[in-house]
């Protein structure tokens, strides 16, 4: 997402409304699971095994489009649902909707684990919510020997207000796993991993405000930044993570695993 390629930057109002565009676009697309209310769309070669660009799309009739915004923000709920996360935290503040977090997550076996440092920001626009995030460096998070340090290109949230109560979510993710992935990995994820997530997504928001209630209902420093008590960065202190000065492991050849309980 960055600017001539080599600057670490905070999007603005254009970049938030290039990023909806390119959800609600149909043109480039190729659809490859369409069932239950859910769409998977990809882009670029299926044959390819490196980066590659996917985006997800499910109806949330009965779950407010700020309830699934707060869901996502909110890194004390996100324990509750997101079952591939392995550690998450916020790393410091650069602006009132800007912030460096760390994540962590779980790939299908027996592919290793990958990790992210990136910046994300947040814009509402319109009746609409967006949330985007790319990779960047930050000198007290280096790669780690636990971890494949993967890029996000570009990932991000769309949550689409429909005036009946209930949202449309959308979620566009563009990652250099660092490695080439067997074929199977990519069916996977567009056929099981990506459903799965989004009715995960869904799920947790529709608990979300009784959960909310009973924990700290007052405090959301993503909608009142003065509550955010994370250290304050400048974007001095960052740099691009760029793909090709990270490892690259070869896993192409890796066999594939029947899909676990969890998975399924």
């Amino acid at each position: 997402m960055s600017r001539a390629g080599e600057m670490v930057y905070i999007p603005d109002d254009s970049d938030f409304s290039s990023f909806r565009a390119q959800c609600e676009s149909p043109e480039g697309w190729h659809c490859c699971y369409n069932k239950a209310g859910i769409t998977v769309w990809s882009q670029g070669q299926q044959e390819s095994c490196t980066v590659q660009k996917i985006k997800t799309r499910i109806c949330c009739r009965d779950v407010p489009a700020e309830t699934l915004y707060d869901v996502l923000h909110d890194a004390h709920y996100r324990k509750k649902w997101d079952s591939n996360m392995l550690e998450s935290h916020d790393i410091g503040r650069l602006t009132a909707n800007a912030d460096v977090g760390y994540y962590s997550w779980k790939c299908p076996s027996p592919l290793k684990n990958r990790d992210f440092v990136t910046l994300r920001s947040w814009l509402p626009l319109d009746d609409d919510y967006v949330i985007l995030n790319y990779s960047v460096k930050h000198p007290k998070y280096p790669p780690r020997k636990d971890f494949v340090r993967a890029v996000s290109l570009q990932t991000g949230y769309l949550i689409k207000a429909n005036g009946a109560g209930g949202c449309v979510l959308y979620y566009l993710t563009q990652v250099d796993p660092r490695g080439s992935l067997p074929k199977w990995v990519v069916s996977r994820v567009s056929q099981f991993v990506a459903p799965k997530a989004m009715k995960k997504l869904y799920k947790a928001g529709l608990k979300y405000p009784e959960w909310k209630r009973q924990h700290d209902p007052g405090y959301k420093p993503w909608v009142y930044p003065e509550q955010s008590t994370l250290p304050s960065l400048s974007l001095a202190e960052l740099s691009l993570q760029h793909a090709d000065s990270l490892e690259r492991i070869d896993e192409a050849e890796l066999p594939e695993e029947p899909l676990s309980d969890r998975e399924a």
